[in-house]
């Protein structure tokens, strides 16, 4: 079969069409229904960068973090026991990470004045454990519904991004943490 030079324009100026038109139904029409992300996206926004102080009185600002990505728990120093799972899920998916852990800081926003048990301390290392109960920043993570219990990730330019439900699944986080760092070219 032999194509006349008008069906040869009409075949070449439809391979060229139909992606295009493709394209824009994917993007504006064709919506999926699931999510691949675990933690709920959160419209990026400006952390408080206000002085703080560490739970032994050292003074502390979230600007000594920046540029890496910031897992949070906020929670009562006496730490019951889905304080402990979480904080033991942030140092396991940190550690996970492998060569990228680096990239990665966990910080405990402590909601009272009480101190955390020595023990507790021991078993974290390079969790960084910050007074935060009266803090702008503490009353930012509550805006979006109550901090407590839940693990949130500021991203390395000072934005909070990510909300991971409370008692979350370490493997899930883990899924999450790696595409973020994946796709990141900062922190």
């Amino acid at each position: 079969m032999k194509l006349t030079g008008r069906q040869t324009l009409l075949l070449i100026a439809l391979v060229c069409v139909v992606p295009v038109v493709a394209s824009y139904f994917a993007f504006y029409v064709w919506t999926p229904d699931k999510t691949t992300n675990y933690g709920t996206l959160l419209e990026p926004e400006p952390v408080v960068q206000e002085p703080m102080s560490a739970y032994d009185g050292q003074p502390f600002s979230l600007g000594q973090l920046r540029g890496r990505w910031i897992l949070v728990y906020a929670g009562n120093s006496s730490c019951d026991e889905p304080c402990r799972q979480s904080l033991y899920y942030m140092r396991q998916v940190r550690t996970a990470l492998g060569k990228e852990m680096d990239r990665v800081e966990r910080l405990w926003l402590l909601t009272d004045a009480g101190r955390p048990e020595d023990s507790l301390r021991s078993e974290h290392p390079g969790l960084h454990i910050v007074r935060g109960e009266n803090s702008a920043l503490l009353a930012q993570l509550n805006a979006g519904g109550s901090a407590e219990q839940a693990v949130m990730t500021i991203d390395p330019l000072g934005n909070l991004m990510l909300r991971f439900p409370p008692n979350p699944e370490p493997k899930r986080m883990l899924k999450d943490l790696e595409r973020l760092l994946k796709v990141s070219r900062v922190g």
